[in-house]
């Protein structure tokens, strides 16, 4: 039984088609059926915000209109009760998404080179990054699409586009000569052209495992394999994947994300950004995340439908993001200690960043493992000579008290949750439990 496109959605896949037909054709089945509600609960509630008599919305007030609350939980938080207990709404805090707006211009300077600045939609929040992911898949990705990456990536992508999306992940090699592997992509790139041209790419950088970004030769060469791919004809989404943007630790590394460059690359080209407070803000826990798209020549008109579809596809599953974690990501972004903080935090995570790479410069770790190239993020990764990263991790646990993670036979370090004085005897039990391994 086919879905019947509500008229609501179908007034939105009008616009984009009059404005930028492309962008409709990347939407998945449930994109170009995706809209925010202007009728019902959502929009009768709106109308009757400032009214005397408000028997709308399902929450419960006391006698002055303010939300009633737990003590047990009121006493534990300094914000006003109406901040933390009322309902956001599914786009996001608005002040908030104007405020993350402006982080995303000040941290991207080549969006604001061109005059008037590349337009750039309204960030919408969603519970984290995984979770804005899964609401890209949703909106972009139909069954058998299929989405290129490097063969190195997080794992959750699986979850995300594989099991839920039914999507297939094509990937070529991140590195050749510890450089990032440009000939595999543009191979992995030609090689895959679906009937209706389209084209999922998905980059994230800072790397989640090996914490590479591209320098910025490279960064200029991604985008012209990219753009020259458009020129072709083929329409591209691209995602941005940038949960550790802003760790780059290396002068010759891009110090903005490629959505800075992609987004106003070429008409063909639709990239969107999926970033969050997690790691810029160090709020792991807060589940504060944004998703916001871009693309050269883009109308106002076509940016508001799709906020409008993301909106939409973000009330239809979890409703809103929390609003407590929203007004304290609002704080942090326009509090002056903020700055202060993560020049700190920063410059914790860049020692410990050059300690490891320092220390594994020493030769007599050369019979052991390889280290990946890597320049930023949270994590390094080590490419063992014998046995597996399994059996490396199996032995470290069991008799080296250390855990770390193997995967793709990597094994995988979080440099940035190790104290300084830690690193050296982590990679010391890393070498003894592999030396094991080769006398067995």
């Amino acid at each position: 039984m086919s879905l019947t496109t509500s008229p609501q959605a179908q007034k939105l896949n009008d616009t984009i088609l009059q404005h930028n037909p492309f962008i409709y054709s990347l939407l998945s089945h449930k994109g170009q059926h995706a809209y925010f509600p202007k009728e019902g609960i959502v929009a009768q509630s709106a109308q009757a915000k400032n009214k005397k008599y408000n028997a709308t919305i399902g929450v419960a007030l006391d006698d002055n209109n303010d939300p009633l609350f737990l003590s047990a939980i009121q006493e534990k938080i300094l914000l006003p009760p109406k901040d933390i207990y009322l309902y956001a709404s599914s786009y996001g805090i608005p002040e908030l998404r104007q405020e993350w707006k402006k982080h995303i211009y000040e941290q991207n300077p080549t969006l604001t080179k061109s005059q008037p600045n590349t337009p750039i939609s309204q960030p919408i929040i969603a519970n984290g990054l995984t979770h804005a992911l899964q609401i890209i898949g949703q909106l972009f990705i139909n069954k058998d699409d299929h989405i290129i990456l490097p063969d190195l990536f997080w794992g959750n992508y699986k979850l995300i586009f594989e099991h839920a999306n039914h999507a297939q992940l094509i990937t070529f090699p991140l590195f050749t000569e510890n450089r990032f592997n440009l000939s595999g992509l543009s191979q992995t790139l030609n090689q895959q052209t679906q009937q209706n041209k389209k084209k999922v790419i998905l980059l994230n950088f800072p790397n989640n495992p090996t914490g590479y970004t591209p320098t910025r030769d490279e960064a200029q060469e991604i985008v012209h394999l990219l753009k020259s791919d458009a020129e072709k004809g083929n329409n591209l989404l691209i995602i941005c994947d940038d949960a550790y943007f802003g760790f780059f630790y290396e002068p010759e590394t891009f110090k903005e994300s490629l959505f800075s460059l992609l987004a106003n690359a070429h008409p063909n080209i639709l990239a969107v950004k999926i970033d969050g407070a997690s790691k810029e803000l160090y709020s792991w826990g807060l589940r504060v995340a944004f998703i916001t798209y871009g693309s050269k020549n883009i109308s106002p008109e076509t940016l508001t439908a799709l906020e409008e579809k993301t909106a939409g596809a973000l009330r239809g599953s979890i409703s809103n993001a929390s609003q407590l974690s929203q007004q304290l990501v609002l704080n942090a972004l326009t509090n002056k200690k903020t700055q202060v903080d993560q020049h700190h935090h920063f410059s914790l995570l860049q020692s410990r960043y050059h300690t490891i790479k320092t220390i594994l410069n020493n030769q007599k770790y050369i019979p052991y493992f390889t280290p990946l190239p890597c320049n930023s993020g949270y994590f390094l990764c080590l490419k063992p000579h014998r046995g597996t990263a399994e059996q490396i991790r199996q032995i470290l646990l069991e008799k080296y008290d250390t855990g770390v993670i193997a995967q793709n036979n990597l094994i995988r370090i979080a440099f940035s949750s190790l104290r300084e004085d830690q690193i050296e005897q982590v990679i010391e039990n890393i070498a003894q439990a592999c030396q094991e391994i080769a006398q067995k």
